[in-house]
């Protein structure tokens, strides 16, 4: 009898009950935003990286770039990275340390704050690629490297045109 009122009383039929018509994840979704700050703060989270989600702090990287983990989600997608305010939504991957990049890719379990990778003189400092949008941001006429879909080359020919009559 205690099983049953256990069973019964506990819960475990009110949660069936809320999973099958899928109110759990509404419950999941009020979370999400509670620890996101509000709804707008949720909103603009939402706009800055196109996804929700909720997972433990695992540290932060000189640069301002903060780093996550929840084992509940898929194995590849339980890793992520939430880069610094500052760079709004013109950030890159490249923005991303050696030392960090190897624990988001699971190349180690072990963050660079439990196991510092090994530094050398002649190792330099991480510096993000410039060649794309991100240096646009910093400056007025963004990188004198910049990637451009079309050619800038003036033509060394021009086409015929016909005469006019």
């Amino acid at each position: 009898k205690q099983w049953y009122q256990r069973r019964v009383h506990g819960g475990t039929e009110m949660s069936g009950l809320l999973k099958a018509f899928g109110l759990d994840k509404v419950a999941k979704l009020g979370q999400i935003i509670k620890d996101h700050g509000g709804i707008k703060a949720s909103f603009y989270h939402l706009y800055r990286t196109d996804d929700l989600k909720i997972g433990k702090l695992v540290g932060e990287d000189k640069y301002g770039n903060k780093y996550y983990q929840n084992d509940q989600y898929f194995y590849g997608r339980n890793r992520w990275i939430i880069y610094n305010p500052k760079d709004g939504v013109d950030y890159d991957a490249s923005m991303v340390p050696a030392e960090w990049f190897g624990w988001l890719h699971y190349k180690t379990d072990k963050t660079p704050l439990e196991k510092a990778p090994a530094q050398y003189s002649w190792i330099p400092d991480h510096t993000p690629n410039t060649s794309g949008s991100s240096a646009g941001a910093k400056t007025l006429t963004g990188s004198s490297n910049a990637y451009m879909p079309y050619t800038t080359t003036k033509p060394k020919i021009e086409s015929w045109v016909p005469p006019q009559k």
